[in-house]
């Protein structure tokens, strides 16, 4: 069997009450075959205070995020002191040197990007999307937020629906969460299951 893989997410911060994370939910193994269609890939943890979201193989990202969770317990919810202290641990870490992950993690004050081989960075925007269709909603992203007035829910589903519509590894089946709210839609009736 080939590596499950999963895909786009984006993230977007419009001051510190307007705080957004959304993913779309499509596994794909390898390169040819869907395995799942509706996987969430976007949580909130620490209390609900922080946004996660992940996209690269899917066991690595548990493995990242349930780090990334003990680091925030370790750090009293503090992101970016949390996130530098999973990065320090990484390095010196031989079993998980490696992993094949990214993770976006948000909360009221900082935006961050953390990868599966320890770096952290924070995105000079206040938006982010990285995975498969990492790009493509990332302009999407960077075109709302400078030219129109949407709040961060609407360019994250928006931008995740551009994406869908050219990633053939991104799909319509988008799940939000938001600080203080969580929601999980489809595409068109939001309460077909």
């Amino acid at each position: 069997m080939g590596q499950f893989h999963a895909t786009t997410i984006v993230a977007v911060r419009r001051g510190e009450n307007d705080v957004c994370i959304g993913g779309d939910g499509q596994v794909t193994m390898g390169e040819t075959s869907v395995m799942k269609h509706t996987a969430k890939k976007v949580r909130k943890i620490y209390k609900n205070s922080v946004l996660t979201g992940f996209a690269g193989s899917v066991s690595d990202a548990f493995t990242l995020t349930e780090r990334f969770e003990k680091k925030l317990e370790e750090h009293g919810g503090n992101l970016k002191r949390a996130a530098v202290a999973l990065a320090q641990s990484w390095r010196s870490d031989q079993a998980i040197r490696n992993l094949e992950a990214l993770m976006v993690a948000a909360d009221r004050e900082s935006l961050l990007v953390i990868s599966g081989n320890g770096e952290v960075i924070e995105p000079d925007q206040n938006f982010v999307a990285i995975g498969s269709g990492g790009n493509y909603a990332y302009a999407a992203a960077n075109a709302l937020y400078d030219h129109t007035d949407m709040d961060a829910e609407r360019i994250v589903r928006e931008a995740l629906t551009i994406a869908a519509s050219i990633c053939v590894y991104t799909n319509d089946r988008i799940t939000v969460e938001k600080l203080g709210v969580a929601e999980d839609t489809r595409k068109g009736d939001a309460n077909d299951e």
